[in-house]
């Protein structure tokens, strides 16, 4: 089966699918005037399905996919710009959270949100290792405890977990780890995964739900090995995000202030 097929008798020769391509994969035909593919376009692509996104006639199809597989962009959804920037302004880290967990179904709906998230070339290389329980977050955060102990690390915050208080992953609930492989050559898996992350984050915030990153658990993660083991993660991944999830205790009422933008103009 080709990678991309055209539907000659809906497709318009409009020419949108050849400007859109990121690789100039699809070109004129010079004889009919449709679209054609490119023999590069096996080797090339980067199944980003862009082609078949934006064509206005449904006259694409990809990699056996059509256009009714693909989810609808509901108009109704569409939010005004306003509405958007305060949403992102509005954003917080929370860094004290109620007891109450996130149900299974919600961290869910928040990963599969998060997978539409930009990589490079379109690898999609995020992988995610999701921390449910609160017990099993406990224990992590006792392990990087014990790291800071034995490297003279953070003693304040060795202090405060002495006196009941986690300073390290703050009491969350949940904790998402985003790992992916190391050895990715000219692919940036640490891009990815902070992007990943923050579109889980922005996601979360869409639910009511707070959010902030663990950047202890990061490099615990990966530099010190009883943590490593414990995440068992897969053989040449590397842990390159974390964030806590919980539901904030406390509601902000106010949007704080920030420095002007640094820009400059050309």
């Amino acid at each position: 089966m080709a990678l991309i097929t055209i539907d000659h008798d809906k497709c318009k020769r409009d020419g949108i699918c050849i400007a859109e391509c990121p690789f100039s994969l699809i070109r004129e035909s010079k004889s009919t005037g449709f679209p054609e593919i490119r023999p590069a376009a096996e080797r090339m692509c980067i199944h980003c399905g862009h082609c078949m996104a934006v064509c206005p006639h449904q006259a694409l199809s990809f990699d056996g996919a059509g256009p009714a597989d693909c989810l609808p962009l509901d108009k109704e959804l569409v939010t005004d710009s306003e509405k958007i920037e305060q949403f992102i302004k509005s954003r917080r880290s929370i860094r004290t959270y109620k007891e109450k967990q996130v149900d299974h179904a919600t961290l869910e709906r928040l990963l599969d949100t998060a997978r539409w998230a930009p990589s490079a070339k379109n690898t999609q290389s995020v992988h995610w290792l999701m921390v449910e329980n609160p017990a099993e977050v406990k224990r992590l955060a006792g392990m990087l405890v014990d790291w800071f102990r034995e490297n003279s690390y953070f003693p304040g915050v060795v202090k405060a977990w002495k006196e009941g208080r986690d300073m390290v992953l703050r009491g969350a609930p949940h904790v998402a780890i985003a790992h992916a492989p190391s050895n990715s050559g000219l692919l940036k898996p640490t891009e990815d995964c902070a992007i990943a992350i923050s579109y889980l984050e922005l996601a979360a915030h869409a639910h009511g739900i707070g959010a902030c990153w663990a950047g202890f658990l990061v490099n615990g993660g990966n530099d010190y090995q009883p943590l490593v083991e414990a995440l068992d993660l897969p053989e040449g991944h590397r842990v390159y995000g974390a964030l806590m999830l919980g539901y904030p205790k406390f509601r902000y009422r106010r949007i704080p202030l920030r420095e002007p933008v640094k820009v400059e103009w050309r």
